[in-house]
């Protein structure tokens, strides 16, 4: 019997299922995974980088960092999984997917409830009047339009806040659920790591380390092979 059996039987009697993802959900796409032991996190620490400090006082620094997550993305497109949660939306088994992710693949793939936790790395805005640019103009290492201020990813940086609406709207989707599905996250950031817990339901991880919480359900893998077997079972009955 496939691992993920108990998650197909939760789905099916689940009225209300939050997904959230994290890194691991989007590696299989291509993406570099920053924590991970072969990630760039062992050559960059962004916590010298993705501040706002390096915004005010290095923004050289900066902006060949940001410069060199955007143009990784380029040519990425989702994988299965991201479009078989996609699905799943338009089925009305998921409700909502909260993503700690900035890639946007989500969105590509086909989902229309989504909550970028820590913003989106396609949209850009002046930090210092708020207006937005675009990707182009940053990667070219223009000014702001409005107020000549440093332009800068729309993601959160170290220190800062979450985008409130995000997490409101994920707060308030988790705390009615009756299924929260955690993909390809160790669960390490705070204050999003706190998140899948709020929940009264049921609690699922899917991921390919191990991770030492208090989840429900445990299945360790890849999130498209799983998300695959899940849904092959889905479409049987």
């Amino acid at each position: 019997m496939p691992k993920w059996v108990n998650l197909v039987q939760v789905l099916r009697t689940s009225s209300h299922t939050v997904v959230f993802t994290g890194a691991g959900m989007s590696t299989e796409s291509g993406i570099p995974d920053f924590r991970s032991k072969s990630g760039w996190w062992r050559n960059v620490d962004p916590r010298t980088v993705a501040t706002v400090e390096a915004l005010e006082n290095q923004y050289s620094l900066f902006h060949q960092f940001y410069c060199a997550r955007m143009h990784a993305l380029e040519g990425i497109k989702p994988h299965e999984g991201h479009k078989i949660l996609a699905e799943w939306e338009k089925r009305s088994l998921v409700h909502l997917t909260v993503t700690q992710n900035v890639d946007g693949l989500h969105q590509q793939a086909g989902s229309k409830n989504v909550a970028e936790l820590h913003g989106s790395i396609s949209n850009v805005r002046c930090q210092a009047c708020g207006k937005e640019g675009t990707k182009q103009q940053f990667i070219d290492g223009e000014t702001c339009n409005n107020c000549n201020g440093k332009l800068r990813p729309n993601v959160v940086l170290f220190g800062e806040a979450l985008p409130q609406a995000a997490w409101e709207r994920s707060f308030q989707q988790i705390r009615k659920a009756d299924v929260v599905i955690v993909i390809g996250t160790s669960l390490e950031v705070y204050p999003a790591n706190e998140l899948p817990f709020l929940t009264n339901g049921q609690t699922v991880l899917i991921n390919m380390e191990e991770v030492d919480s208090n989840f429900d359900i445990l299945i360790q893998g890849k999130a498209k092979d799983i998300l695959n077997g899940v849904n092959d079972l889905l479409q049987l009955h």
